[in-house]
């Protein structure tokens, strides 16, 4: 048993945590992080880094498999899946390895093991199981950073048991290459493993309770996007709800109620479930220090306190969007208000990109239309399609739109959504002008670069007050 002492103790290791820290130490303070599993929490060891790097592979297949296209000669196209996981699980070591050398550079402790909560005098005390026995910290402030897991559903079939039914740890190492595919939800985990899958030749089928796919995003976005999927040879069954599944044959039997009340039998080989997250907020003590949790997630005020002294707690585990770059602004937003610094500011969710790496990638921001108009602006709305810009021509990637969304008394960009090639990239420009509380005027006198896929962020623009150029 061991004793440490420190400024700050923060659980969990992920974008959120390891971030934390960093600017911690950056601050001056006394640093230590506790993890129970690998550096870099879920983002970086089963989540965004190792996702983007099979959905990488999916995009080189299906250009090799399109290479006549671009005027080249490609025979017998094909993979190996236990290579193509090999390689993702390669990148996610890689990165999980560089965070440990990140704590040693900023010189913060890390110890190994499973962390818990006791009654403590500035701050609670914490326990940590490690394989030695149990270390006591003592520290003026404690961040939870413990991230979510995969929601499952409590239905006779439907519990993830990592051979019919995965999740999207067991979606990133399947056993199989399965020839068939049922995706439960078509939020971006669930669209981005569809997208992954039916790349590399799997007939997939997606299921949507809402009335559309990626119902977060802007109606028109979404409405673009199953438009893509089915071109691809993906089954979209929207406003439809998994029943059952019958699990006793060498396939699974999906018993699928559609929109219009009847059912459908739907069979594959396997079935991702893609519903949701929860807070990983089990077994920490958080009743016994009497933090509080609303439907999973811990409850946090604009500081991210929680109302227990010296206790935060940030990132997936209080709540959406659950996203690894909230999480980290969470991180440091948390840390420089609990250093005193003066220039804090709270998180405004309004300015946080959201981004889809399917095929085609899907990126937004801000207000969708819908919701701009619910809020009461009277608005403008410019669009431009990838088939009018030169640079997705010539890619091979004519399929896609850039919508702006403005208030039309002010100006200001109210929101921005778009689907095709490489938007996931796009979108920071108009983050950066949301930040900056850009206007119609700062886009439209801002010269961009040609020949390239940016250009149609301002012809967006252009549209929406009648100056639209090149369509």
């Amino acid at each position: 048993m061991a004793e440490h002492s420190c400024d700050l103790v923060i659980i969990g290791s992920g974008p959120g945590g390891y971030v934390a820290a960093i600017r911690a130490s950056q601050l001056g303070m006394k640093t230590v992080i506790i993890e129970r599993d690998a550096l870099g929490g879920v983002c970086l060891n089963w989540g965004c880094i190792p996702t983007k790097a099979l959905l990488r592979t999916a995009e080189i297949y299906t250009n090799m498999k399109n290479a006549s296209e671009f005027g080249l000669k490609a025979d017998n196209i094909g993979f190996d899946i236990d290579a193509v996981i090999k390689r993702s699980r390669g990148v996610a070591n890689k990165l999980s390895g560089g965070i440990g050398y990140l704590m040693k550079k900023h010189k913060v402790q890390v110890i190994a093991g499973e962390a818990r909560l006791e009654k403590g005098a500035a701050a609670p005390l914490v326990k940590v199981k490690t394989k030695t026995g149990e270390d006591t910290v003592k520290a003026k402030h404690v961040i939870l950073a413990t991230g979510a897991r995969a929601r499952t559903i409590p239905q006779a079939g439907l519990e993830p048991d990592g051979k019919f039914v995965w999740t999207a740890k067991e979606a990133m190492v399947p056993d199989v290459m399965p020839k068939s595919l049922l995706v439960i939800g078509s939020g971006a985990i669930g669209i981005e493993f569809a997208s992954f899958y039916n790349a590399l030749g799997a007939k997939v089928t997606v299921v949507e309770m809402l009335d559309r796919v990626l119902p977060v995003e802007d109606e028109e976005i979404s409405k673009l996007a199953a438009k893509q999927f089915k071109k691809h040879g993906m089954e979209i069954l929207t406003g439809a709800q998994v029943q059952s599944l019958d699990k006793s044959g060498k396939l699974a039997k999906a018993t699928v109620k559609l929109k219009d009340g009847k059912t459908k039998v739907i069979e594959a080989e396997r079935v991702v479930l893609a519903v949701g997250i929860v807070g990983n907020v089990e077994n920490l003590g958080l009743e016994a220090v009497g933090a509080k949790i609303d439907r999973s997630h811990v409850s946090v005020n604009q500081w991210l306190e929680t109302g227990v002294k010296g206790l935060y707690a940030i990132g997936d585990l209080v709540g959406p969007p659950w996203l690894a770059h909230k999480a980290s602004h969470e991180g440091v937003i948390c840390v420089e208000k609990i250093a005193g610094q003066a220039d804090v500011h709270p998180l405004d969710v309004t300015k946080i990109p959201g981004c889809t790496y399917c095929h085609p990638q899907i990126a937004s921001i801000g207000m969708t239309e819908a919701a701009a108009k619910a809020a009461g602006h009277k608005v403008k709305v410019g669009r431009f399609p990838f088939n009018g810009n030169g640079k997705a021509i010539a890619l091979g990637e004519p399929e896609g739109l850039v919508k702006t969304i403005f208030d039309a008394t002010t100006g200001e960009l109210l929101g921005a959504h778009m689907i095709g090639a490489e938007v996931t990239e796009l979108i920071q420009g108009f983050a950066i002008a949301r930040q900056m509380e850009a206007v119609e005027e700062d886009l439209m006198h801002t010269i961009f670069p040609h020949p390239t896929l940016s250009e149609m962020m301002h012809e967006s623009v252009l549209d929406a007050y009648g100056r639209v150029m090149h369509i």
